[in-house]
C-alpha cells in the first residue's frame, strides 16, 4: 500500500513541485488514516523531498540546456561576448589615440 501511494504521489502530483509543506500535509492525513506509522511518515517526508530536489535539479538543468540550444539557433551574442567585443573596441580606441598622438 504505501509503495503504491508512493508511485502515484510521484507520478499524479509531479515531484518537482512539491513544497515541504504539502508533503507534511500529506504526511500527516495518511498518518491520521492509519495508512502511515510515525516513522514511516518520516520517511516518506525525507524521500519526497530528496525526489523533489532531485527533480527541482533535473527541470532547471533541462530548461538551461533548451535555452541554451535556443540562443544558439538564433545566434543571439552571449554577455560573454558582448564583453570580449567591448575589451577589443577599447583596445582599438587606445591604439588609436596613441597614433593620433604621434
Amino acid at each position: 500500500m504505501k509503495d503504491l501511494l508512493k508511485t502515484i504521489m510521484y507520478g499524479g502530483i509531479g515531484a518537482a513541485f512539491l513544497t515541504k509543506e504539502k508533503i507534511e500535509a500529506l504526511k500527516s492525513e495518511l498518518i491520521e488514516k492509519g495508512k502511515l506509522s510515525r516513522e514511516e511518515g518520516k520517511q516518506f517526508v525525507e524521500e519526497l523531498m530528496k525526489k523533489s530536489e532531485s527533480a527541482k535539479d533535473q527541470l532547471e538543468l533541462w530548461v538551461t540546456q533548451r535555452v541554451e540550444e535556443k540562443i544558439k539557433q538564433l545566434n543571439i551574442a552571449t554577455s560573454d561576448e558582448i564583453a570580449d567585443l567591448r575589451r577589443k573596441v577599447e583596445e582599438l580606441q587606445v591604439a588609436l589615440n596613441r597614433e593620433a598622438g604621434d
